[in-house]
């Protein structure tokens, strides 16, 4: 008795709340869908009317805050690209990502259920991934049943929610014949080898359409990008070229530096660059079994495209004895 009365309580404390939420979703309006949230989800302690605020007038709970400025301010203050260009860049570092597609009648009790899968992918010259799909894959039955699909694409290294990704609504189809071979070179070029070294046990798609991209870059930025910016946009040349071999290359020569510098101020067990791109690179930073992102600007007005100039902009910044614009 005692326990279904709590709940009761409870569900009475928060329903206002779930209320408020849902109520501030339904008047908004079609033309809002590409305006960019300007909100962040953070943890914090609400304190009730009357309570001290040591007692039980305290309660910890995940709530909405406004970002003053919203996602202009925090990706100007962080030193980040755009929200379409940081997709593009991600697009092109990313290897693998999870694609959501909805079962086929083929599957009898699942059907209409959303199916996630692992699969890898290569984005072509306007960033719509092509993908390699085996017949028996069951994806591939639900996409030749049902194209409409979403792919969740995070940034390599992912460490936790404070981590770069983007959900990309489209539709995939079957790629005809005669562009199975162009399609089959985006993908030695991006993964330095066929899909399972068997090419032949494999047939290509690509997500033909995109409708909407929903971009959570960290730090504040969460936004929907507008398609057809994204599509004309090219990536920065240094993500392009700089995927695994260019951070492990960087890696072996500031990870230690960089772990040093940031313990100025608390102990850091580790420190990995993880992405890079013309403006900064991201660095995941492990401090016991916690994990956190860290972004590093380059010196304002500093363009990066080559290894040689992200190395030259590192040791700048580390020569200084401080890490600028580093934001936890």
């Amino acid at each position: 008795m005692m326990l279904m009365t709590s709940l009761y309580f409870l569900s009475l404390r928060w329903c206002p709340f779930f209320l408020k939420d849902n109520l501030s979703h339904s008047e908004s309006s079609e033309e809002d869908k590409n305006e960019p949230l300007q909100m962040d989800m953070s943890w914090s302690t609400d304190t009730a009317p009357g309570g001290s605020g040591s007692g039980g007038g305290t309660r910890a709970g995940l709530f909405r805050t406004p970002i003053s400025g919203g996602v202009q301010s925090a990706t100007s203050a962080h030193g980040l690209p755009r929200p379409a260009l940081a997709v593009r860049n991600l697009m092109e570092q990313a290897r693998f990502a999870h694609l959501c597609s909805v079962m086929s009648r083929m599957h009898h009790r699942r059907e209409g259920y959303p199916f996630g899968s692992l699969v890898d992918f290569a984005p072509d010259s306007m960033g719509h991934p092509i993908f390699s799909f085996s017949p028996l894959a069951i994806h591939t039955r639900n996409l030749l049943a049902d194209p409409r699909c979403t792919l969740v694409v995070q940034i390599p290294g992912w460490s936790g929610l404070s981590n770069a990704r983007v959900t990309i609504f489209g539709d995939v189809y079957p790629l005809p014949e005669e562009q199975q071979e162009w399609a089959h070179k985006q993908y030695i070029a991006k993964h330095q080898q066929g899909p399972s070294q068997q090419w032949g046990n494999f047939y290509y798609f690509r997500m033909q359409n995109i409708s909407d991209i929903y971009f959570i870059g960290g730090f504040g930025t969460v936004a929907w990008v507008d398609v057809k910016e994204y599509e004309t946009l090219q990536p920065d040349k240094i993500a392009v070229d700089g995927g695994e071999q260019y951070l492990k290359e960087l890696n072996a020569i500031f990870s230690k530096p960089l772990k040093k510098l940031l313990s100025n101020e608390t102990e850091v067990d580790d420190a990995a660059l993880i992405s890079i791109d013309s403006r900064g690179t991201d660095i995941r930073v492990r401090q016991g079994a916690q994990f956190n992102i860290q972004r590093i600007s380059f010196d304002e007005g500093q363009s990066v495209e080559t290894l040689e100039e992200a190395k030259a902009a590192l040791r700048k910044l580390i020569h200084k004895g401080k890490v600028y614009n580093v934001q936890k």
